[in-house]
């Protein structure tokens, strides 16, 4: 090692490249945020062909729960782009932060879509 290179210049050098890095770990999170958004997306359109031949007063309790949990499902998968918007935004300013974002982006989708299904008044 050269004698001109001091500590800090190591340590910044060492941050310097794990926030190089950090990109990986939003590009990890849109590869599984993205296809996980779309399949709650397609359950949640499809759910109420569950209803199809229901009795009618099946069909009016889920139909009045449908309503506010489509709404939840809507709001918690654009939280969750969002969010992950956010992760590669971060990414070059605030690596930790960015770190942080890239994994709530599934998980805000996972939790969403148990929201859903426990909004259901499943027949």
């Amino acid at each position: 090692m050269p004698d001109n290179v001091t500590d800090d210049a190591l340590d910044s050098a060492d941050s310097t490249d794990s926030a190089r890095h950090t990109w990986i770990a939003s590009l990890i999170s849109t590869v599984v945020t993205l296809p996980l958004a779309f399949f709650a997306l397609v359950y949640s359109m499809l759910s109420p062909m569950v209803c199809d031949s229901c009795s009618e007063a099946d069909a009016h309790r889920f139909d009045a729960s449908f309503g506010p949990a489509w709404t939840v499902s809507c709001c918690g998968l654009l939280l969750s782009l969002v969010i992950l918007v956010a992760s590669w935004v971060c990414t070059r300013r605030r690596p930790p932060a960015a770190i942080g974002l890239a994994v709530a982006a599934p998980a805000t989708v996972f939790f969403t879509w148990v929201a859903f299904m426990t909004l259901i008044n499943w027949p």
